[in-house]
Formats: C-alpha cells, sequence, structure tokens
C-alpha cells in the first residue's frame, strides 16, 4: 500500500513518485510508448473543440501537451515553466478562450492530470511537494508563492500536505546509501532557480540520522542561460539593437520591447499581450522594419516553444561539443551562425558568478570549511553544463563530485521522507521556517 506521495514540481519538467512501506519507490508517471515517463514537461497546451452545435475548451499536460501545440498552432493556447508565475504578485491570472485562469487553478488543471493519466487507484492521503529555497523573480513574494502552492493542492482532498525544500529532498535519496557519516553539499540546478543545501547524515541503527547545517539559492539557472543565447544570437535577428526615427532623431529601440524573452512563461502570454500592440507602432518607425515584422510573426505564430526547443537544444548540445551551428527556420534560412562553448560560456559568467557567490557565502556563514565536505551531489538539468560542474570541481575537487538521477532525485527524495515517521524533521513551514 503506498504510503506518500513525492511531487516535484519543476520549471521544466516535473515529476512524481510514489513510496511504499517497504522503502520502494516507484514513478507515477504517464504511460507512453510501451513504458513510464518518469518525468514530465511541465506545460499545458488548450484548445478548442466544436461538436453537437456547442464549442468546448480542452486541455493537455506534459509531452501530450506539445503534441496538441504542434497539432493546433496558432488555434491553441501553450503555457510553460508555469513554476515562474507563482511568487510574482504581478501575476494575477490570464484569460484563455474566455475563461481566466489563477495560478492556483493552472497548477490544479496540471496536477490534476499527472494524477488521472497516471491511471492508478492508489493515491496515497500524503502529499509531499518540493519548494525552491528561494522563488525565481526580482519581486518574488515567498507568502504568495507558499500561499498559491498550498491553495492549489488543497483541492485535491489530501489529508496532509508537507513542502520540503528540494535539494534537502535530493540530499535524503542520495543518502539512503552512505554507509559512514557524511556532510553532503547538494547543487540543485533547475530551470528557474539554482539551490544549495548542507546536510550532515549518520546512518544508524534505527535509521538514517540527519542534522541540516543550513540552505541558500537564488533565482539564477538554465532559463537565465537561455536567455543569454536569445540576447546575444536571436534577438538581434529580431530587432533588439535596431534603430528607429522618432522626432527626427535616431534612436535605438526600448530594450523592454524584448523583456518578454527573458523567461519563457513570460513569452507564452506575449501574443495576447499589451506588449506586442506597442511593438507593431513601432514598424511604421524602424529603421529595419523586416526584423521587428519577423519578431511579431514569430509570436503570432506561436514559434515561442519551437524556438524554446531550439534554443535549449543548442544548450544541451553546448555540453558535448565546442561549437555548434544553431538553425531556426522562423529566423530565415540563411541564418546559421556557429557558437563555441568558450563564447556561451563568457555570455553567462556573470551568471556562474552569481551562483558561485551564493554557494560561497553559504559555507562563510556556517563555518564550513571546503575540505569538511565529503561528497557534493548534483541533480537537476542544468547540472550536466561543463561550466558548472568546473565550478564545483574548483571548489570541492572533483572527486567528490557524485551524479545520478539527476531528473528525478529530487521526486524520489520527496516520497521517501514522506514515508518517515519523523516528517516533521524535513518539512518546511508556509513562512520558510522548519517545522
Amino acid at each position: 500500500m503506498p504510503t506518500a506521495l513525492g511531487f516535484d514540481f519543476g520549471t521544466t519538467n516535473s515529476s512524481l513518485m510514489l513510496a511504499r512501506g517497504n522503502g520502494e519507490v516507484a514513478a507515477l508517471g504517464i504511460a507512453r510508448d510501451g513504458g513510464i515517463e518518469q518525468t514530465v514537461r511541465t506545460a499545458l497546451c488548450f484548445w478548442e473543440e466544436f461538436a453537437a452545435h456547442r464549442t468546448t475548451v480542452k486541455s493537455a499536460a506534459g509531452s501530450q501537451a506539445i503534441e496538441q501545440f504542434l497539432l493546433e498552432g496558432s488555434g491553441s493556447r501553450f503555457l510553460q515553466s508555469m513554476k515562474s508565475f507563482v511568487a510574482n504578485p504581478s501575476f494575477q491570472g490570464t484569460a484563455i478562450f474566455g475563461t481566466r485562469y489563477s495560478f492556483e487553478d493552472l497548477l490544479d488543471l496540471f496536477f490534476d492530470h499527472l494524477q488521472r493519466e497516471a491511471r492508478t487507484a492508489d493515491i496515497p492521503r500524503r502529499l509531499v511537494v518540493g519548494r525552491p529555497v528561494e522563488f525565481v523573480g526580482g519581486r518574488s513574494d515567498e507568502g504568495l508563492a507558499m500561499l498559491r502552492y498550498e491553495r492549489g493542492f488543497s483541492r485535491f482532498g489530501f489529508d496532509e500536505i508537507v513542502f520540503v525544500y528540494e535539494p534537502v529532498a535530493a540530499a535524503f535519496y542520495y543518502a539512503q546509501s552512505l554507509q559512514k557519516p557524511a556532510t553532503i553539499l547538494v547543487g540543485d540546478f533547475g530551470g528557474g532557480t539554482t539551490d544549495f543545501s548542507l546536510m550532515r547524515f549518520e546512518p544508524r541503527p534505527g535509521g538514517l540520522h540527519a542534522e541540516a547545517i543550513g540552505h541558500a539559492g537564488i533565482g539564477i539557472a538554465g532559463d537565465d542561460f537561455d536567455y543569454r543565447i536569445l540576447h546575444h544570437l536571436v534577438l538581434p535577428r529580431l530587432g533588439r539593437g535596431s534603430e528607429y526615427r522618432s522626432m527626427g532623431k535616431i534612436l535605438e529601440l526600448p530594450p523592454g520591447l524584448f523583456s518578454s524573452f527573458r523567461r519563457w512563461n513570460e513569452l507564452s502570454l506575449f501574443r495576447n499581450s499589451r506588449g506586442l500592440r506597442d511593438l507593431k507602432r513601432y514598424i511604421p518607425l524602424a529603421q529595419e522594419p523586416e526584423k521587428l515584422e519577423r519578431l511579431i510573426d514569430l509570436v503570432e505564430d506561436e514559434q515561442g516553444y519551437p524556438l524554446y526547443h531550439a534554443v535549449t537544444d543548442a544548450k544541451r548540445r553546448l555540453s558535448f561539443d565546442h561549437s555548434i551551428e544553431f538553425r531556426f527556420a522562423a529566423l530565415g534560412g540563411d541564418f546559421a551562425p556557429t557558437v563555441t562553448r568558450t563564447e556561451f560560456e563568457g555570455w553567462i559568467a556573470d551568471d556562474l558568478q552569481r551562483i558561485e557567490a551564493t554557494l560561497d557565502d553559504l559555507l562563510t556563514r556556517h563555518d564550513i570549511a571546503r575540505d569538511a565536505v565529503d561528497a557534493v551531489f548534483l541533480t537537476g538539468g542544468t547540472s550536466f553544463i561543463p561550466a558548472i560542474r568546473a565550478l564545483v570541481a574548483r571548489r570541492f575537487g572533483a572527486d567528490k563530485i557524485v551524479t545520478g538521477d539527476e531528473h528525478v532525485s529530487i521526486a524520489k527524495g520527496l516520497a521517501l521522507i514522506g514515508a518517515t515517521q519523523d516528517l516533521d524533521k524535513w518539512s518546511v513551514k508556509p513562512d520558510g521556517e522548519k517545522a
């Protein structure tokens, strides 16, 4: 009988895991191609269907949302990276085919799709949800984020809903394999945030004893690295840095016109925003109007997700190749620049420096020497980037880096924590304090 459900609601991907009383963990994923998808893309697609003289709005989540979007195209609404909205006070909802959806509505719908498509009747009554140490956004409101989480998940009737720091869950998962006491640093490099947790573990006959030393986080991660590629490579092709004529003067187009490209979740909403209307007003004044027209076509033709896929694929390839060719059809057939890993690492240098400073601050605050850390467990898709691994290796030595199950270690850890008798020791109150 399952005892707990662990849910890692990620910016890019999400994962559901079931913990059973015997200590086993199983993926509660979506059946696909004869197997189970352990991770699901954090995305929703909405479209309209007409039947029996009435129109109904349909929705899908994960890879099915992507497939439906590619089928429906501009006749659909596609949302991704929804987690980036949770702590944003400015986000009060979005209108989709005449209905307004709050963040809680979107979370509710996404989670409901995952549960129903998993096709299992044995849903436990305890839900353990991961949360970042720091939420993404310059004006992020942690209290608002936790209130939205609680409202969204409370609709499912769980007897108990507990929140755990995501890197703590990853640490708990890794610690199951420990044979002796160890001080572990977990680096969770995701899509929206980078989080660190320092934990002391000691295997004992009665179970695993753990002590949390400290946590730190920053709202810089994989999505920011994506934006560096967009900023330097793609946006100049779409008008960034171009000029326009105003009152007899030649001025640079306002950088704010391109701000929706900074976050994938914001680009999902740009087609129905005031920003697109403002952008169109610059076309008659622009020195290179064809670039702005290309940008408008890209947005109105719902090319945001294909662009996202092209950029993230370029980032992935740069983790294995020293140079790549970047192509995206909507930017024109003559657009095929070569990008080197060295260039990319230069673009993200400031981001890496801020991540490094966050890690150093954690060690300094808790007076932990680098050689006192026995192992560094890396998780999250962004941890595959060579510059990230090099950052960690410089501080602790490459021999201390441990990896494994980078995409599901948090969800597995959440489920395992949910099966423990001392759940309060691991949980975090809505205000961010330990329970």
